[in-house]
């Protein structure tokens, strides 16, 4: 019959603080890779594991993390629960191992791509094309045009109109529709001219009304 093994309560103990030890050496170098990840602004593909008041919970090897509602997307978000479950990249940008506390965010790399996609739209956008936009804001150096499909671009105060003017406001309103021209693509922005513009479709009237024939040949 083999011997039986007893276990003293030393033994237990001396097991249970060398169990604990191993999972605080194990947890202490997931922060240490969570500050490096800050420090290097790794991407993180997670998902959102839980809502809370004001944002959602997530899990980076095991460390719970939170991303503020206003970290996750670059406009309000009407409905937390929506994103419950849903696979998001993220970057770390706040480690704090005493207080258990990580950070993270969405925003800066929904920010990143949308330049990107702005900038890839731009380059496609042919100078001398005229179309219609929006004036979304005034400045004192011009008027900011809304394109539409997330493009926008600056007419600059000499391009808005024939006359001189000393302000936008002489001639313009936030809201106006108004007809442009694309005279520059440079360093992802669009510069815009309704001066060009205007000038152009005056001069296909004028166009039209030569080409008319002349009445009395008609009559003739």
């Amino acid at each position: 019959m083999a011997e039986e093994v007893k276990e003293t309560r030393e033994d237990f103990e001396a097991q249970l603080e060398e169990s604990l030890n191993k999972a605080s050496t194990n947890e202490d170098a997931v922060w240490n890779r969570l500050e490096q990840m800050k420090e290097d602004g790794d991407v993180l593909a997670l998902t959102v594991g839980g809502v809370v008041n004001g944002g959602v919970i997530v899990y980076v090897e095991g460390i719970r993390g939170f991303i503020p509602a206003s970290r996750l997307s670059l406009s309000y978000i009407e409905d937390l629960e929506s994103y419950l479950l849903k696979d998001i990249e993220v970057q770390v940008i706040d480690v704090d191992k005493d207080s258990k506390k990580l950070i993270l965010s969405a925003k800066e790399l929904l920010r990143e791509q949308a330049e990107e996609e702005r900038k890839n739209k731009i380059s496609n956008v042919q100078v001398g094309l005229v179309t219609e936009g929006v004036v979304e804001s005034l400045q004192p150096y011009g008027a900011f045009v809304d394109l539409g499909n997330g493009l926008s671009g600056l007419v600059h105060i000499s391009q808005i109109c024939e006359k001189r003017i000393k302000k936008p406001s002489e001639a313009l309103a936030v809201g106006d529709r108004v007809k442009v021209k694309v005279t520059a693509v440079k360093d992802g922005k669009l510069s815009l001219s309704i001066k060009e513009a205007t000038d152009m479709m005056a001069k296909e009237i004028e166009e039209e009304v030569i080409e008319l024939p002349d009445s009395k040949e008609e009559a003739s």
